[in-house]
């Protein structure tokens, strides 16, 4: 579905990716670790279009994704879900979600898609007229993906969904990330919580210093010595 070849990604004359190559097939929930600056943010940003690679080819569904806008990768079936939700805090829940949906005109579908994201998360049902703001940190994230998840995407990519927010409430979110990736949903995941991205992902990329320096299935990942020091603490 998704393959990114030896993209180089700068902001302004500062280099932020280097060379980086990943694939995510259909149906997938992959996840990319790495610390804090390694460029995992940058990697969702470079690939949604917001910033645009200064070399390497970024191809979705067969067809080239790179030098498109990030209108147009949403048109085509990419979504992703900020670091940080980033809601329109002034705006209901229900009018964020409505956001989601903005390139589309088919109204009942809309409808339909509208249920489904309250099938998901039945406390935004009951926050529908509540202002985006004036909800708690999990209530926002759960806005996010909900919103994320409007314009009908085929990859949906989730930046950090755990941030902020309590253990149990973390869970209950990774529940539905694997219930929505049932539902034929793609992900790519960026998570510090490790253990628990690895969970619920067929396969995971590890980031450091720019680069992909590593990869496997989960089960490798979970195995590797590197993975359970630096990522997981399970090795002293």
């Amino acid at each position: 579905m998704l393959r990114v070849t030896k993209v180089d990604t700068f902001y302004g004359n500062i280099q932020a990716l280097r060379g980086i190559s990943l694939k995510v097939e259909a149906g997938e929930i992959v996840t990319l670790l790495g610390s804090n600056g390694a460029g995992k943010t940058t990697t969702l940003k470079t690939i949604s279009g917001l910033i645009a690679p200064a070399r390497g080819k970024i191809e979705f569904m067969g067809k080239r994704a790179d030098g498109r806008s990030p209108e147009k990768l949403v048109r085509m079936g990419i979504s992703m879900v900020p670091e940080g939700r980033d809601l329109f805090p002034e705006m209901t829940v229900l009018e964020n979600l409505e956001m989601g949906a903005y390139i589309r005109k088919d109204k009942k579908s809309i409808r339909e898609d509208m249920d489904r994201v309250f099938s998901y998360f039945p406390i935004l049902d009951k926050r529908r007229f509540q202002l985006a703001g004036t909800l708690s940190g999990g209530e926002q994230q759960m806005a996010a993906i909900g919103r994320g998840l409007m314009s009908q995407p085929k990859l949906l990519m989730l930046d950090e969904p755990s941030l902020g927010l309590a253990p149990l409430i973390v869970e209950e979110i990774f529940r539905i990330i694997g219930e929505i990736n049932l539902k034929k949903t793609t992900i790519l995941l960026v998570e510090q919580n490790a253990e628990l991205a690895l969970s619920i992902s067929n396969r995971g990329y590890i980031l450091e210093n720019m680069e992909i320096k590593g990869g496997g299935t989960t089960n490798e990942l979970m195995k590797d010595k590197e993975v359970q020091k630096f990522y997981l603490g399970t090795v002293e």
